[in-house]
């Protein structure tokens, strides 16, 4: 066009916003390839929890967590996590989109608005950005959701999002939850146990696995026997492993 032909400052802007933005996409890409095969060394909620903390002048606060590789837990947390957080993550390509109109519809009716985020959306979320809810941070949770559905395998979401997971106030990850909990190395832990840590996740700042409220008893045992419909750590197994992704 011949207005942009002309280096005018609308043609220079435009043309410095461009290439911003194209670097932008090739940088977080790049972010979201490294971290397939590289173990996060943190995440961006554990930061603002953190961040949170030191304004707060929480001196006692003390965050905990530590990467545990998916060999070293016990197939029965990421199975808890999928029974209780959702059932069709090894189908759907990183948004539910039964549960997405199932919630509209419900808002419709005049019910509070629900979540119907993902374990892909969940760990887009928890790695990547912030808490709160905003057009702003859902189109960029989207935008994540997207890159790591393309570039890792299903086994490698679940593997990051079960370590990275607030599962108490300043506990993140199976790792230190299940020292801190059950004391014992998440290798060891049993269906029950899984399932009282998955079901804190709604709110695991309120809710406790180890003093399990009536709420978190009766949420975990619904989340038990979902794990045993499904067919026990084998489901994921067949499901996710990477053999199964061929």
């Amino acid at each position: 066009m011949p207005f942009l032909s002309r280096r005018t400052p609308l043609a220079r802007l435009l043309r410095m916003l461009a290439i911003a933005l194209l670097a932008w996409l090739a940088l977080s890409w790049l972010v979201v390839l490294v971290l397939r095969f590289m173990p996060p060394w943190t995440s961006a909620v554990m930061l603002e929890r953190q961040l949170g903390a030191w304004i707060h002048g929480e001196k006692d606060f003390r965050l905990r967590q530590h990467w545990v590789p998916w060999q070293q837990v016990s197939g029965w947390v990421p199975l808890a996590m999928v029974a209780g957080e959702d059932q069709k993550f090894p189908y759907h390509h990183g948004f539910d989109l039964d549960s997405i109109q199932d919630a509209l519809d419900a808002a419709d009716d005049g019910k509070r608005l629900r979540g119907a985020s993902t374990l892909s959306q969940q760990t887009a979320k928890n790695l990547f950005l912030w808490n709160g809810r905003s057009f702003v941070r859902k189109g960029l949770e989207a935008y994540f959701t997207v890159l790591i559905e393309l570039t890792w395998p299903k086994r490698r979401i679940l593997e990051v999002y079960m370590n990275i997971a607030e599962l108490g106030d300043g506990i993140y990850g199976v790792g230190a939850a299940s020292e801190a909990y059950f004391h014992v190395p998440p290798a060891q832990l049993g269906p029950a146990q899984a399932a009282r840590l998955a079901a804190v996740l709604p709110n695991p700042r309120r809710l406790h696995a180890d003093r399990p409220s009536a709420y978190v008893q009766r949420r975990a045992a619904w989340i038990q026997r979902q794990m045993y419909q499904l067919g026990g750590p084998g489901y994921l197994d067949r499901r996710v492993s990477p053999r199964a992704a061929r």
